[in-house]
């Protein structure tokens, strides 16, 4: 896809929670293949896994508040051959069990499906304990996992099905509050591919997850100021599009990255090892810089701590004096 312009998106942009496309994906991943099976850890209202719960009662896991159990659990289901998604918190899971996940699902190449939502500060109110924020760098250098970072409901349902499918140990990261929907039914989705959703000349604009909206924003604001911008969705952040990326970036000679969590390790991190040894380029890299979320309203924490189109736009001009 290209040139998704804002403007051309018709009037205010419908609103939903990115975690309410993974409620509707699970529910029709086991609809599709009676081996997908589903575990929770005492949320499953707020992870949406209810949909699948309601269906198929008996292909549901209640664990309780017991991460390291879900994960375990998870594996083993892997092991007899079902297709398990375990959900919970991201502050959680993977933030309580990441050992788990390590040992029992990536090291014996369990393909298990971990989902973590209510991630990033947006999460808002609920403060730093809840706001997570390095569990892209944390699941990134798990040898064997997948990292996986929708920017609206409908991708995160398409995502969904695709991890339904993949036999390798997927992470998906999901948001609590209703996010602008930028993509439609057609727009297309595959792991492991990053997608130009506006083409430019000047700089390229990297996003992945909610800053995806807020980098199409950017590049609004930035062809008012004569600049043209091209914006590249990274919704797979392991494995990286790397063919994709690098195009961009040699025709722009310049980039911003931008992400709801921490820049150390994330997809700035990612994209910084990339160009380092393929294609040394200018890069800013907008992310929490060292810091732990705060309680607040969500659009607020978003611009106290510079996760916002206004941020990128200034992250642009910046790095397009370095060229």
């Amino acid at each position: 896809m290209s040139n998704m312009h804002l403007k051309d998106l018709g009037g205010k942009l419908q609103q939903e929670p990115i975690r309410k496309g993974f409620g509707k994906g699970l529910l029709a991943a086991g609809q599709l293949d009676k081996n997908v099976v589903a575990a929770c850890a005492d949320l499953t209202d707020s992870t949406q896994m209810s949909l699948f719960k309601k269906e198929f009662p008996d292909r549901f896991i209640e664990v309780g508040v017991a991460e390291q159990n879900l994960v375990t659990v998870g594996a083993g289901l892997a092991a007899i051959g079902k297709v398990p998604f375990v959900s919970s918190y991201a502050a959680f899971s993977p933030g309580r069990n990441w050992e788990q996940i390590r040992t029992t699902i990536c090291l014996n190449e369990r393909a298990v499906k971990i989902v973590g939502s209510h991630a990033g500060v947006s999460v808002g109110p609920d403060g730093a304990t809840h706001q997570m924020l390095e569990d892209i760098a944390l699941m990134r250098v798990l040898p064997n996992m997948v990292v996986i970072a929708p920017c609206d409901s409908i991708e995160a349902e398409k995502a969904t099905l695709a991890m339904a499918k993949d036999k390798r140990p997927n992470y998906l990261r999901l948001a609590r509050e209703a996010t602008p929907v930028i993509t439609t039914p057609k727009t297309p989705f595959e792991i492991g591919k990053a997608y130009v959703f506006d083409q430019g000349e000047d700089v390229t604009l990297i996003a992945t997850g909610t800053m995806t909206y807020e980098a199409l924003a950017a590049a609004e604001a930035l062809f008012k100021d004569g600049i043209d911008a091209e914006v590249v969705h990274v919704p797979t952040i392991k494995p990286l599009d790397v063919e994709t990326i690098l195009k961009s970036v040699r025709k722009t000679g310049a980039v911003v990255t931008a992400e709801e969590g921490q820049i150390a390790g994330g997809l700035g991190g990612a994209i910084a090892e990339l160009l380092s040894e393929e294609h040394p380029t200018p890069l800013k890299r907008i992310g929490m810089k060292d810091h732990f979320g705060e309680s607040g309203a969500p659009v607020e924490l978003m611009a106290h701590f510079g996760l916002d189109a206004k941020h990128i736009r200034l992250a642009a001009h910046a790095v397009i004096d370095k060229k």
